[in-house]
């Protein structure tokens, strides 16, 4: 694998799976490059957001826009420039703010082969 440069350009993104609201991923490295992470884009549209389990361990850099996470009853608002870190297993809501969200990701192992 040779160095890479991404922008959210290059990123095409689709509804995040098993999600009813509008959240939206787009990987750009991922198991298809044999990279051992998944690196990408998540795009989270005013108000909208998820309540999962994390089935890996996740980083998440905020963009633009803003971010209310919660875990184990405590509520952080996240703003442009935040890193959040959620531990595989934690369960976390992630809500957009009214401007919605921008970030980007690092999992490890890859999400989609946890599911």
């Amino acid at each position: 694998m040779k160095v890479r440069c991404y922008t959210v350009a290059d990123a095409r993104f689709e509804r995040s799976p098993d999600q009813q609201g509008e959240v939206f991923t787009a990987n750009l490295v991922d198991e298809r490059h044999d990279a051992p992470v998944t690196i990408g884009y998540g795009r989270y549209a005013p108000g909208h957001g998820l309540t999962e389990t994390m089935a890996v361990d996740d980083v998440m850099i905020l963009l633009e826009g803003s971010l209310s996470i919660t875990a184990n009853g405590t509520t952080t608002q996240v703003a442009p420039g935040g890193i959040v870190h959620m531990p595989k297993g934690e369960e976390v809501t992630i809500v957009a703010g009214e401007d919605g969200a921008l970030t980007a990701y690092v999992t490890h192992p890859h999400w989609r082969e946890a599911r």
